[in-house]
């Protein structure tokens, strides 16, 4: 793995959580298991999983509906250190564009912790999506 902002114990404990998440998952349709836990600066742990729809456009990854679970708790001032994201069959699984824009959105610096073809990884979201964009606010 890349160099670690987080401790192997809580790296651990973010892909354990993970894991239980993708549980939760409604895939009916892809039948792709996906769960994400993230951590905020402050060390709040939130958890997330994959919600297809009928309607594919309407569906949800798991680790947007961990960020959008920690900003109706905590506001939109939250921000996240790391996401872990875990899928059922540990086959690789990175995050979608609009996965990497929200992260980034609430987590410029953020660390992605992710399984890839040759194993576990990790990089920071601005490699992931390079030259993101993020609107300056007053």
């Amino acid at each position: 793995m890349g160099k670690k902002t987080v401790h192997p114990a809580e790296w651990r404990k973010l892909l354990r959580t993970a894991r239980a998440a993708l549980k939760n998952a409604h895939a009916e349709y892809s039948h792709y298991k996906v769960g994400a836990a993230l951590r905020t600066r402050k060390g709040q742990v939130f958890s997330g999983c994959n919600v297809e729809n009928t309607c594919y456009g309407l569906s949800n990854c798991a680790e947007r509906t961990a960020i959008f679970s920690a900003v109706a708790q905590l506001g939109p001032a939250m921000e996240i250190a790391a996401i872990a994201i875990a899928q059922g069959d540990d086959k690789p699984c990175t995050p979608c564009g609009a996965c990497r824009q929200v992260i980034y959105e609430f987590g410029p610096n953020a660390v992605i912790y992710y399984q890839a073809e040759d194993g576990w990884k990790s990089a920071r979201i601005s490699k992931l999506l390079p030259d993101a964009f993020r609107a300056k606010t007053s």
